[in-house]
């Protein structure tokens, strides 16, 4: 008899490769991923009760001293367990008081299995003041680049006209349509929307009504749908929509953005604008954290490290960190020699959950992305 310590990346997949009948694949699925709950305001009769119906199914409560004795009204735990443990506190959950029986309704959101394929959305900015300048383009050069990016690999191709980097300045809407409005026409005269999806990197309403009735599809909206008329616009055209988050807007973002819990706040945020959406009638959401938008190093970090966290909003999550001055911050390099550093931010990225990567180096994340997909294909 030999072992080996083994990594499954798709449990289904190796169970049914192992021989198991169906039902065994299902059960041995669910017990095959662990998950860390991090639980913030929990009154302490609900964590003294969770922690003993965690134990008793054999999960556990990470709690602080002295919750059995009730020192402190309101704690903060951990739970922690499998994704079947999950679902069984959901239904022993429902009956407690303190609060419990609303977090028995999200806990199945946590351990949801969805899987999107990943998609690369490419980058071009027809503004002169962007960060990276190997993504800056006129209407001359647009059919040559496009096709190039087709040609590499791209899923989407994310245009925009005014630069949304620390410090940059308001442009009024008249002028970003006019940067804009040749290369969008270009595009829909040569009908490039038919073979690769469009969006539009912008949150003036007068450009994305445009834009979405030249053959884009995606509106990436940096402010999150603050404004109503997007909302209204996006609808009509029943486009998909890019929720950013940013604290305050890029002429201050960065001046010591601050959060009590960074992950916990975006959430929040997350849910309300969410809501808003849907209200609109708006149906196709992606998720974007916003990593450099009015965050630190420490918070970005923690924001990719926990990125998985995200997905129980059953919505397709989008990264963007191409060549961003985080990379910078961890070692010191110019904005030209960043692309190693970004395809590490990348690919963590995608194994925590996001499907959707944006980037200036297209065939190169092509490459990465197929490499990383193959790694894990082998179970």
């Amino acid at each position: 008899m030999q072992t080996c310590k083994i990594s499954i990346s798709d449990t289904k997949k190796f169970y049914e490769n192992l021989g198991c009948d169906s039902v065994g694949i299902s059960i041995l699925s669910k017990k095959s991923k662990l998950h860390t709950l991090y639980i913030k305001n929990m009154h302490v009769g609900a964590a003294n009760i969770l922690k003993q119906d965690a134990l008793s199914i054999g999960a556990d409560l990470a709690v602080p001293s002295g919750v059995i004795i009730a020192k402190d009204k309101y704690v903060d735990a951990v739970l922690i367990g499998t994704t079947k443990h999950f679902e069984t506190l959901a239904r022993k959950e429902l009956a407690q008081p303190f609060g419990l029986k609303e977090l028995a309704k999200s806990l199945k959101d946590y351990v949801k299995e969805q899987n999107y394929k990943t998609k690369i959305m490419g980058v071009l900015n027809a503004n002169e003041d962007s960060f990276f300048k190997n993504s800056r383009f006129d209407n001359s050069q647009a059919s040559f680049l496009i096709e190039k990016m087709i040609e590499d690999g791209t899923n989407i191709i994310d245009i925009g006209a005014v630069s949304s980097k620390p410090g940059s300045i308001v442009v009024e809407e008249d002028i970003e349509l006019l940067r804009i409005k040749d290369i969008v026409n270009t595009i829909y005269k040569n009908k490039y929307y038919e073979k690769v999806d469009f969006s539009i990197d912008s949150y003036s309403p007068k450009v994305i009504d445009y834009v979405l009735n030249k053959g884009f599809k995606i509106v990436n909206d940096i402010t999150g749908l603050q404004n109503d008329e997007v909302c209204k616009i996006a609808s009509k055209y029943n486009a998909q929509v890019v929720i950013m988050h940013m604290q305050n807007n890029p002429q201050t973002m960065q001046q010591e953005p601050l959060y009590q819990n960074v992950i916990l706040e975006i959430d929040e945020y997350f849910k309300n604008q969410i809501q808003k959406a849907q209200s609109f009638g708006i149906k196709d959401i992606v998720l974007d954290v916003g990593i450099g938008f009015g965050k630190t190093l420490e918070h970005n970090l923690l924001l990719l490290k926990n990125l998985e966290h995200f997905k129980h909003f059953g919505h397709e999550l989008l990264i963007g960190a191409s060549r961003k001055s985080m990379i910078n911050e961890i070692i010191p390099t110019s904005i030209q020699d960043r692309l190693s550093g970004t395809l590490a931010i990348h690919l963590e990225s995608i194994k925590n959950g996001a499907s959707i990567i944006r980037c200036h180096d297209v065939k190169e994340h092509y490459q990465a992305i197929k490499v990383f997909e193959a790694i894990n294909s082998i179970n």
